[in-house]
C-alpha cells in the first residue's frame, strides 16, 4: 500500500510537468506569432506613410499645372478663376410642395392609454 502512496504522487508530478513544459512552448509559440504580427503592423504602416508621401509628391500643384498645360490641347482644362464661382444666395432652390391630407385616419389606442390615474 505506501508504494502506492509514492507512485501516484509521482505520476501526477510528472504529468503536471508535462502540462507545464506544453504550456511554456505553447505561450513561447503565440508570444513569436504576436511579435511576428507586429513586425507587420509596423511594415504597413511604414508602407502607408511612403504612400501617403508619394501621393503628396504626384499632387503638389506645380506638377499638376505643368501636366495641365502639357495637355491642353487633348483635355481643354482652364484654371479656375473666382469670377467663375457663385454666391450660395444665388442657388435657386426648389418650393416646399404643401402637403395634403385627404380622407379620414383612425387611431387605436392601448389599455395604457385607457387606464386613469387615480
Amino acid at each position: 500500500m505506501r508504494p502506492l502512496l509514492y507512485i501516484l504522487p509521482f505520476f501526477a508530478v510528472m504529468a503536471l510537468a508535462f502540462w507545464a513544459y506544453h504550456e511554456n512552448y505553447a505561450t513561447q509559440g503565440q508570444l513569436k506569432q504576436m511579435a511576428r504580427l507586429q513586425d507587420q503592423i509596423g511594415n504597413l504602416r511604414d508602407e502607408i506613410a511612403m504612400q501617403k508621401a508619394e501621393w503628396a509628391y504626384l499632387n503638389r500643384p506645380s506638377r499638376l499645372r505643368e501636366l495641365a498645360s502639357i495637355n491642353f490641347d487633348r483635355l481643354g482644362l482652364m484654371p479656375i478663376e473666382p469670377n467663375q464661382l457663385g454666391m450660395a444666395n444665388q442657388v435657386v432652390m426648389p418650393e416646399a410642395q404643401p402637403l395634403i391630407v385627404t380622407g379620414t385616419t383612425e387611431t387605436s389606442s392601448t389599455s395604457a392609454d385607457q387606464e386613469q390615474i387615480p
